[in-house]
């Protein structure tokens, strides 16, 4: 952006802040207009450049975000308005977090809402000036890469406004997490680099950033710093007593045990010197990625893993502490068993206290508008890796030459960051990750390979990149030409000639780097870009999956398998915030992995969901953790060894409000044949009762069908290929006692909606003496062969959405899609909304939904004669209102591992020195 249009961005924010109440587009366009015709401006902005500058802004002022939810403990007794009103806080340390979060450029909805929230977070923690011992443990749940650090950064220092003089911070398990983690609190909390001030030289020790910019009369003492994680001998060095300080004293360490043995064991030396007792201090924990090594994975009461309970050791060696766990998938947390207490280690690190959920900014790139809303523009499919790479491989696996879809999303990386480049962010970081091992020997390998690739095409940019035209002639310049054309030909005002003359520029800054715990890791060191920014392509795997920050992250390639949902959802770094450059991000991604991120989606949407619903019923944390454990998803969102028992598990599972689907079927054409029939009978027989046939857009609608069909149609119907289904909610033993439970009451009368395709080009079929036409859907072409047809389309279920619609009057359709764009941060209603919508509409019949299918083969794959229409079910269950609408269904860990697999799990990074 050239001087005179940032001058008038400038003035037209302060224009609006001055002015009160909502801004419109036109508003913004009105005050741009008023400016443009003054001295300062007259004749120098044109209208394409106005237009511009009123989209951005109109981004910018258009960003909302919500306060999200609240599960207190009943025995909250809120002291921080009391504090403030009497003058016992100041607002030092926030007042200067606030005034940076502005200069970055954050909107000032979000400034307020994250202030607003923080509050509440303190509220929930122990008055620091009540010096009665007390203990609190709460949790705090984000999204992944929506801005936790930013969050806890900002309760730190309120914290330490508040009087806080002791806060420990525990990032990664690894160092470049930890590092990055304190870089923020240095930039955020602290205002000196760290780093520079453990230097030997004295003279260039001191170097005022962040918040010290703005007020550098109270810096608080790191006993960490950028360059190393505590040890001992550094702490002892740099502070002889913590209760000497009238500034707070702030620690980022690793979760790491050995680093927490030296702390434990530095803390209990130090807790008593010159008659000043440690302990007594108020100490703040945050526990970032709370949900990863934190939990006690020990199934016997009698054992606790060693993070653990230094964790809780720590926590109990302080009279007045307390402990708030950040995470996006805090679903381990949840399972903890909220009565285990140790007479040692105290009581365990269920969030006993509050639970309080984060809203994202409505300008959240996440998983609604990359796998949902506008999957088209962003996601592009891996389908030619498993004769190269192999999703499972071993550690010998070699690397011999690149899929064709990972060359593909290499050119595309350039050419994004020359189109950034063109659109004046040249001095903005832009980065690549390649996520597709979790062996760093392979990582290794690939990393020389890309390195080739990079350096292949930034010597056919040097040679013929500047022959305008002529330059299509190398294969090179031409394969990124094509990629300009495939993929962003139509981005506004970008041309390939302005593409072609930055590549050489990109092609020269890209760094290729290994980042994982081998010693050819590099560090992401983003702050050595200078005017020009950080161009990286990021290779790893652990080390990239939970945490850490890409910096203008832009393109994605992701090869990996994991059954845990946490663990994929934590892999998805390509999740936060892309302003000026979101229409130019794309993730590759096998084709089950956008089901997978689709589903889990809708899991971690639905716990917010299910968050705010407690809060309005005034529920605790012990009940919402009991609601938690009873919903379906949870049982496969997260490792079993976080689960509590490694033995027989009874699981309450509650069905109620939500879908159970045929998603994978045996290739058995006797079966498929009877359950065609069972699924005719069952029609038959409700029109034979009386029941009206109602024709729908879709399909056909039978309302009020008698429970005991429905049940006949669900004991006849098999789908499974083996007796043990692959997904507990199928089993017909738990949908049989479930129903069982409510036939005589809430599930007494069915609705059945037999659903019909749209397609033209698809032969009907008769299915009751109804013409039907059935759907074609993929599979997944690995399964075929072992007489599975397991449904892998895009969204990885049989339906759509609204499907679930159907029984519901207009009325209620239109209440409840009103209900869900108000419980939005942005008060928006998506393209595809969430289904449990029409689920939790009041006094709805629950729904069979029936539909048939035709497989997508490829011309490879045979698998015999299958009938023309194979049939496949969905049951949508309504909310229940009895004893908490579960059933209990025990397993022991050996089902769990058939059903889940095993968790991928790293070694811990070594701990510093002493």
């Amino acid at each position: 952006m050239n001087p005179l249009l940032s001058s008038l961005e400038g003035m037209t924010s302060m224009y609006m802040m001055s002015q009160p109440g909502p801004h419109t587009a036109q508003s913004i366009r009105n005050i741009i207009g008023q400016l443009r015709v003054t001295p300062m401006f007259a004749g120098q902005i044109d209208d394409v450049e106005a237009e511009k500058l009123a989209r951005l802004i109109e981004e910018k002022y258009g960003i909302s975000m919500g306060l999200g939810a609240i599960v207190d403990a009943e025995d909250f007794h809120p002291w921080l308005r009391d504090a403030r009103i009497n003058g016992k806080i100041g607002d030092f340390y926030w007042s200067r977090y606030r005034q940076l979060l502005n200069l970055k450029g954050l909107p000032k909805a979000v400034i307020d809402a994250t202030d607003e929230v923080t509050d509440r977070i303190l509220d929930r923690l122990g008055d620091p000036r009540n010096m009665n011992p007390w203990s609190r443990c709460g949790m705090v749940v984000g999204h992944v890469q929506s801005g936790k650090t930013a969050n806890y950064t900002g309760l730190i220092c309120k914290a330490a406004d508040a009087g806080y003089r002791l806060i420990v911070v525990i990032a990664g398990i690894h160092n470049n997490l930890r590092n990055q983690t304190q870089a923020r609190i240095d930039e955020g909390f602290i205002g000196r680099d760290t780093g520079r001030l453990a230097h030997s030289n004295r003279a260039r020790r001191q170097k005022i950033i962040g918040v010290g910019q703005f007020d550098q009369r109270e810096f608080p003492v790191s006993l960490t710093n950028t360059l190393c994680d505590f040890n001992k001998a550094t702490a002892t060095t740099n502070t002889s007593q913590i209760g000497q300080y009238n500034v707070p004293v702030i620690l980022v360490i690793k979760k790491n045990s050995s680093t927490l043995r030296n702390l434990l064991e530095w803390l209990k030396e130090n807790s008593v010197h010159q008659g000043t007792q440690m302990v007594n201090q108020s100490m703040l924990l945050i526990d970032d990625e709370a949900d990863n090594a934190s939990i006690n994975t020990a199934y016997s009461r009698d054992e606790v893993t060693r993070i653990n309970s230094q964790i809780r050791e720590l926590l109990s060696l302080f009279h007045r502490s307390c402990y708030v766990g950040y995470t996006a998938t805090p679903f381990a947390n949840i399972f903890i068993d909220p009565d285990t207490d140790d007479d040692a280690l105290k009581q365990d690190l269920f969030p006993r206290h509050f639970i309080i959920g984060l809203d994202a900014p409505s300008n959240y790139f996440g998983a609604q508008k990359i796998f949902i809303d506008d999957r088209d523009r962003h996601v592009r499919l891996i389908d030619d890796n498993e004769d190269i790479l192999p999703i499972k491989h071993t550690i010998n696996q070699p690397v011999d030459v690149l899929p064709a879809s990972l060359m593909q999303a290499i050119r595309t990386f350039i050419v994004a960051r020359a189109i950034r480049n063109a659109r004046g962010q040249l001095a903005s970081h832009a980065s690549m990750l390649i996520n597709v091992s979790r062996f760093t020997e392979v990582q290794g390998k690939l990393r020389s390979m890309v390195t080739d690739v990079v350096s292949h095409i930034r010597d056919a940019v040097v040679v013929d990149g500047g022959k305008d035209h002529a330059a299509l002639k190398n294969p090179e310049i031409a394969a990124l030409h094509a990629v300009w054309k495939a993929e962003y030909e139509d981005v506004e005002g970008i041309d390939w000639a302005q593409v072609q003359t930055r590549l050489h520029d990109v092609l020269v800054a890209v760094q290729v780097v290994e980042v994982n715990a081998s010693r050819r890791s590099q560090p992401l060191d983003y702050d050595q870009g200078g005017e020009h920014g950080v161009t990286v392509i990021a290779i790893g795997g652990f080390s990239l999956s939970r945490g850490l920050t890409l910096e203008g992250l832009m393109v994605s390639y992701f090869l990996r398998n994991s059954m845990m949902y946490d663990t994929l959802m934590q892999m998805g770094r390509w999740f936060g915030y892309r302003p000026g450059y979101e229409d130019l991000c794309r993730v590759w991604i096998p084709a089950a992995g956008v089901g997978w991120y689709t589903h889990i989606h809708e899991a971690m949407d639905d716990l917010q969901a299910q968050l705010k619903r407690m809060e309005l019923a005034k529920a605790t944390p012990e009940q919402f953790g009991l609601a938690v454990r009873s919903h379906p998803e949870s049982l496969i969102v997260t490792a079993r060894n976080k689960m509590g028992t490694g033995k027989q598990l009874p699981v309450r599972v509650g069905l109620a409000e939500n879908l159970v689907e045929t998603t994978r079927i045996a290739l058995d054409t006797a079966q498929l044949e009877i359950n065609f029939h069972a699924g005719e009978k069952l029609v038959t027989e409700a029109i034979a009762s009386g029941i009206s046939v109602v024709s729908r857009p879709r399909g056909y609608l039978f309302q009020g069908v008698d429970v005991n069909m429905i049940m006949d149609f669900l004991r006849t119907y098999r789908a499974e290929p083996s007796s043990r289904p692959v997904n507990l909610l199928t089993d017909p033993t738990l949908i049989n006692d479930y129903i069982n439970e409510r036939a005589a009451s809430e599930l007494e009368k069915w609705d059945i909606f037999l659903a019909s395709s749209t397609r033209r080009d698809m032969t009907p079929l008769s299915f009751a003496d109804l013409r039907v036409t059935p759907y074609e859907l993929s599979v997944d072409a690995e399964l075929v062969p072992r007489g599975v047809l397991a449904f892998s389309g895009a969204s990885r279920r049989i339906g759509s959405a609204e499907d679930e619609s159907e029984g519901l009057t207009g009325a209620q359709i239109a209440d409840a899609r009103e209900a869900f764009r108000s419980s939005r941060s942005d008060k928006k209603l998506p393209k595809t909304v969430n289904p449990r919508i029409y689920r939790q509409v009041a006094g709805r019949r629950p729904l069979l939904i029936l539909r048939l299918v035709k497989p997508k083969l490829s011309a490879e794959e045979t698998v015999g004669d299958l009938p023309q229409g194979i049939l496949a079910w969905g049951l949508s269950f309504p909310s229940s209102q009895i004893s908490g609408g579960t059933v209990e269904y025990v397993v022991n860990t050996v089902r769990m591992r058939e059903i889940f697999g095993e968790e991928e799990t790293e070694k811990e990074a070594p701990g510093d020195a002493e």
